[in-house]
């Protein structure tokens, strides 16, 4: 027996579940087979779709930074060009 079947894995939901343009769940980022089939999971299962969601969270927030930052230097005026 795996230590990890000793103790369960909480879900990683956080109650704001809307999905984004990805399929994703905005709250948890998990996706619909995820959250469905969350306890037919194991525990190794479950912390690996935990991996994933963190990843997928770190990428989001990349992305909207970006997104920011372009966003930013087209409409501030202060900015310089060149």
């Amino acid at each position: 027996m795996e230590q990890l079947e000793l103790f369960s894995v909480p879900s990683p939901c956080v109650g704001v579940c809307t999905m984004d343009d990805k399929g994703y769940c905005k709250g948890c980022m998990r996706k619909r087979e995820e959250r469905f089939n969350w306890l037919s999971f194991s525990p190794a299962e479950q912390l690996h779709i935990i991996k994933l969601c963190r990843q997928r969270y770190r990428r989001r927030l990349a992305n909207s930074s970006e997104e920011q930052e372009v966003t930013t230097s087209l409409t501030d005026p202060q900015q310089e060009l060149f």
